[in-house]
């Protein structure tokens, strides 16, 4: 059920829906949302939307929008194999007819051996052998194709749009810096915020102990621990005052943040860091700051994309200048901040609109409309089951260089499959004539046919050299 908060306050995880990695405020009046998660707060909604009218059912109705709008792919093998067979029949009718003016049993053993060689032919082979060789190398490679047809139009993809958070990002907060005043080393700083934050529930806390967890810090007893929702925390450790929170709550507490902290606080925000101050006895003693790091294959993975000239487009539900500083080591790419479900799928269609062929890569169940819009979907494992059933491709090892290694699949994928076509077509131009002519007797046409269809098996199954 969707609502508005008539009482009480929290901090609320609505990243499935919007993307944005960090707890959002809710207050009263606020709007809360079905399919988000309450934090360390408690509140009482007055329900306003139920059911289909809740903005995860709208969600799920923008995906069947697209299902039902989106038209069915048809290789050029299928298009081609019903007038193949037509032609067949046609030649063998033909010779029959020719061959009856001089004597019945060779014009039904010329029309016999046209049939035998023709069917079954490589032709109808040609694409479901590879596309099935294709699925099984991508499967051994973490790479699930759950449609074959995805292959064809994922070699033919010009544009990749990203999803930010929990895509190319790991869609966890971590610590990645520590400032300290004179007074206090960062080993001490840890150990202080770690201590307070032991007790809420908030993401900046989990990450802040883990991260002492992970230096072997171990945390004192605290008393008097107070809350206050998205803001900050404070407690009593060894006797002092200890507040962990934000610069706004920090100044509503009567507490002075010096110019030299609030300019350090500025220059690590705009390289996507959050930061959290921590006070002893209402001075400020240090800051943590802390993001959500990119994945660490995630660099790599674009700029082989680049390489390949094919253009970049990241989407984030996240703030702007967060989304610059997490992307910018990415260089020339499109970049758009704050965006909505919607939105995301009304960028994909866009892009499609201009001439793009494109592959959309997200996780969430707010990337499920763009993942359904896009030429290719394609979802990480790790990611909701809305986006893994609204995908064309999953990525079961959640490695981004798979991404690249797909693409590479499916070129080599529609690669062999022209080249099969060509095997079939060629087989049946130098056969069929023979066959014809009298010159190929229905033994001899048993023989050969067989030949055709294993010369397609053979190729097929050069596709698994590809990552050899």
């Amino acid at each position: 059920m969707d609502g508005q908060i008539v009482d009480g306050e929290s901090a609320v995880d609505e990243s499935m829906l919007t993307g944005e990695s960090l707890p959002i405020v809710k207050r009263l009046t606020d709007n809360v949302v079905a399919g988000s998660i309450n934090g360390e707060g408690a509140f009482t909604v007055k329900v306003q939307q139920v059911l289909r009218n809740t903005a995860l059912s709208k969600i799920v109705a923008l995906m069947e929008d697209a299902q039902a709008s989106k038209a069915p792919i048809q290789c050029a093998a299928d298009r081609i194999v019903p007038w193949f067979v037509v032609i067949t029949l046609s030649l063998a009718a033909i010779t029959f007819v020719y061959w009856l003016q001089t004597d019945f049993e060779l014009a039904l053993l010329a029309a016999t051996s046209v049939l035998i060689i023709t069917c079954p032919c490589a032709f109808g082979l040609a694409t479901p052998m590879s596309v099935a060789v294709a699925t099984g190398v991508g499967a051994s490679r973490g790479i699930l194709v759950k449609q074959g047809a995805a292959l064809e139009l994922m070699s033919n993809v010009t544009h990749f749009v990203f999803d930010k958070t929990g895509t190319l990002t790991e869609g966890k907060l971590s610590v990645v810096k520590t400032i300290c005043s004179s007074e206090y080393t960062s080993q001490q700083l840890l150990k202080i915020a770690a201590s307070v934050e032991q007790n809420s529930e908030h993401s900046i806390a989990h990450a802040i102990c883990e991260e002492a967890t992970l230096r072997a810090i171990e945390t004192r007893p605290v008393s008097q621990f107070k809350s206050s929702p998205g803001q900050g925390v404070q407690a009593i450790v060894d006797g002092n005052e200890i507040k962990v929170g934000t610069a706004v709550w920090l100044s509503q507490q009567g507490i002075a943040l010096q110019a030299d902290w609030n300019e350090q606080a500025k220059q690590l925000e705009v390289e996507g860091i959050s930061c959290v101050y921590i006070t002893v006895n209402r001075t400020i003693s240090g800051l943590i700051g802390l993001a959500d790091e990119l994945r660490s294959d995630a660099l790599e993975m674009i700029q082989g994309l680049q390489e390949q000239d094919i253009d970049i487009t990241v989407l984030s539900g996240d703030r702007k200048a967060v989304v610059y500083a997490v992307t910018k080591a990415f260089g020339d790419i499109n970049r758009f901040a704050e965006v909505l479900p919607k939105d995301k799928a009304d960028t994909v269609k866009n892009l499609q609109k201009n001439g793009a062929v494109v592959a959309m890569v997200g996780d969430g169940v707010n990337d499920a409309p763009a993942l359904i819009q896009a030429d290719v979907g394609i979802a990480l494992a790790t990611g909701t089951d809305v986006s893994i059933e609204s995908a064309d491709i999953v990525l079961s090892h959640n490695e981004l260089h798979k991404v690249t290694e797909s693409r590479q699949l499916a070129k080599r994928t529609l690669r062999t499959v022209r080249q099969n076509i060509v095997l079939s077509i060629t087989y049946n131009i130098i056969m069929v004539p023979l066959a014809m002519m009298t010159m190929v007797d229905p033994f001899v046409a048993a023989l050969t046919m067989p030949i055709s269809s294993l010369l397609v098996i053979a190729n097929a199954a050069r596709i698994r050299r590809l990552f050899k």
